[in-house]
């Protein structure tokens, strides 16, 4: 397919935007560890001058740059009011395998949240979103809910979601929306309804990675011209701090899909 409309593009346009709300997003890996020596250092300090004094006096400096606010990002324009929690939100369609495992913590405390309902929302491999196909130029089944959902998150303030590699449509480079929710009410039809939106932002994946998913079909049939990260107009090239996911190889074949995954740290008061 090829594009038609500047309308059509007016519409997949996003401005970037700062947020009311305050939002960290902290790194992966070493963090926990470094927030972990600071508590040990404020409760059981060890003589000073010692080396173990020097390390733990480091700490929380350490942590303090790890936990640096961020804005959040701009919700965009196909979010949808009501979808179901689940984990597996994939319907069926065709695309690259994602395990996304996300960490839900307190901005201030760094502690896990739990029961927040973290939902996301991005488009298929041609770029189209569930509700507004044919925006992207392609013509599909339009169920209203593809690619679309959330989860609670567990004690440890994990939320696990499978779906796919999302395509890309024109303007933007490739990612996933974001909302964390807390104190919502679960329904019968599988929806929720209520609490409080914490959290609005995106979720960006490595370019050299997303390349190779650009050559496997159903991908490569996707006539767009793919924005780069480089060249995306929300993406400000901060890494894990603007929503960049670690991704890993779940086999030995880019067909074989990635984990991929993030700590998030939120003002949940």
């Amino acid at each position: 397919m090829t594009d038609t409309t500047d309308a059509r593009q007016d519409a997949h346009t996003e401005t970037p935007q700062s947020l009311g709300r305050r939002t960290v997003l902290i790194a992966t890996g070493a963090t926990a560890a470094t927030l972990a020596v600071g508590a040990v250092a404020a409760t059981d300090a060890p003589a000073a001058g010692t080396p173990a004094a020097d390390a733990a006096a480091a700490a929380p400096v350490a942590a303090a740059a790890v936990c640096t606010l961020t804005k959040e990002m701009t919700e965009g324009p196909y979010y949808l009011d009501g979808q179901y929690v689940r984990a597996d939100i994939t319907e069926g369609k065709a695309g690259i395998p994602l395990k996304l495992t996300l960490t839900v913590v307190d901005d201030d405390t760094c502690v896990p949240l739990s029961n927040a309902l973290v939902e996301i929302w991005h488009s298929d491999a041609l770029g189209e979103y569930s509700g507004f196909v044919g925006n992207n130029g392609h013509s599909e089944p339009d169920s209203g809910t593809f690619l679309r959902g959330g989860v609670l998150t567990n004690s440890s303030g994990v939320a696990s979601i499978t779906s796919i590699y999302p395509g890309w449509y024109r303007g933007r480079c490739v990612h996933i929306h974001i909302k964390v929710h807390t104190n919502v009410t679960l329904t019968s039809d599988g929806s929720f309804t209520g609490g409080q939106e914490i959290h609005t932002g995106q979720l960006f994946f490595d370019e050299t990675i997303t390349a190779k998913v650009g050559t496997v079909s159903p991908y490569s049939t996707n006539t767009v011209t793919r924005t780069t990260l480089a060249q995306d107009s929300i993406y400000d090239d901060g890494g894990a701090a603007s929503g960049l996911l670690t991704l890993t190889a779940l086999g030995s074949t880019t067909s074989a899909g990635y984990a991929a995954t993030l700590t998030l740290g939120v003002e949940s008061s």
